[in-house]
């Protein structure tokens, strides 16, 4: 069973910076790609960020791209994603989880296991 764990969501005023990290259990965390997704209240929970296993492709929605760097560390079985000039509209639940092997990288459908999300709300 893998469990994700994320954490450093918070409250933020708008131009300002969070980075959040996810923290993965088991022993084959290097052998996934993993990802971020993000979900508004009243929203469907939409693709964020996605990171293959070695790290060394990324991808990015549009609506985040230049600002929202994602990041990955196996030897401590860790993922990250460093926001910076944070908006309003980046306010939502901000869910890791792991792609499942062969699945599309910026649908949810394509992943199997999710954390529980924290909390980004971005002050105007």
């Amino acid at each position: 069973q893998v469990q994700l764990v994320e954490s450093g969501g918070g409250l933020v005023q708008a131009g300002g910076s969070l980075r959040l990290s996810c923290a993965a259990s088991g022993r084959t965390f290097s052998s996934y790609a993993m990802g971020w997704f993000r979900q508004a209240p009243g929203r469907e929970r939409e693709f964020v960020a996605a990171i293959n296993r070695s790290g060394d492709s990324t991808y990015y929605a549009d609506s985040v791209k230049g600002r929202f760097t994602i990041s990955r560390e196996n030897a401590k079985n860790a993922v990250s994603l460093q926001m910076n000039s944070l908006k309003p509209e980046d306010t939502a639940v901000y869910y890791c989880a792991r792609r499942r092997q062969g699945g599309y990288y910026t649908q949810d459908q394509g992943y199997d296991y999710w954390g529980q999300g924290t909390q980004v709300t971005v002050a105007s």
